[in-house]
């Protein structure tokens, strides 16, 4: 086991305060950078949050673009709520709900550095590198185990537990992936030089 894993699974980093969901009352623009070097955990599994995606309401690429459907509604309800959709019939993807009710805005989850219950995520992906464990939203969804069953659920309650980031990181910014819209709005946000991005920036 290469000495990065073992340190990781063996010594998680000390755990910032717990985000509520008024954390999430504000503009998607404002939360998505905010999130980047925060922990995320579903039944406490999980890591640091390290690449993003931002969608507002006004955006064709948003899936509540168009208004609300019985996949989305929760996006059109209040802040700090989860969104999990399936992508192209195969991935699961979360989401967090943010702004007022009715804004229908919300933060993709990209990518998660691993950092808590490694040994389960190794077990739900089938392969040891860390580094691959959670880099994409299909990834880290099938790691920490989120299903349609974790949709709908507030972000401040069991199973999701959130916790604020204990520094400031540098995050770096672009634009977002595999969009056929809107593709060019600098609306991905990033820890700079992470090795557990999506994709480089």
């Amino acid at each position: 086991m290469a000495q990065g894993s073992k340190s990781a699974a063996d010594h998680p980093p000390r755990l910032g305060k717990p985000i509520k969901r008024r954390f999430f009352d504000r503009s998607v623009h404002e939360v998505a950078p905010d999130l980047i070097g925060a922990t995320l955990l579903v039944d406490g599994v999980g890591g640091i949050i390290v690449e993003v995606e931002a969608y507002h309401h006004t955006d064709p690429a948003a899936h509540s673009f168009r208004g609300p459907t019985a996949r989305n509604m929760v996006m059109f309800g209040p802040p700090g709520f989860s969104y999990v959709y399936r992508s192209y019939g195969i991935h699961w993807c979360v989401n967090f709900v943010c702004e007022e009710a009715g804004s229908a805005s919300a933060v993709l989850i990209r990518a998660l550095q691993p950092t808590h219950g490694i040994p389960a995520m190794r077990r739900r992906r089938g392969l040891h590198d860390e580094r691959a464990l959670c880099s994409g939203p299909g990834k880290l969804c099938e790691a920490l185990g989120i299903t349609i069953k974790q949709s709908e659920l507030p972000l401040d309650q069991s199973p999701i537990a959130l916790h604020a980031r204990t520094g400031q990181p540098e995050i770096v910014k672009g634009i977002r992936i595999g969009l056929t819209k809107a593709v060019d709005l600098p609306w991905r946000y990033g820890l700079k030089d992470s090795k557990f991005l999506s994709k480089r920036f």
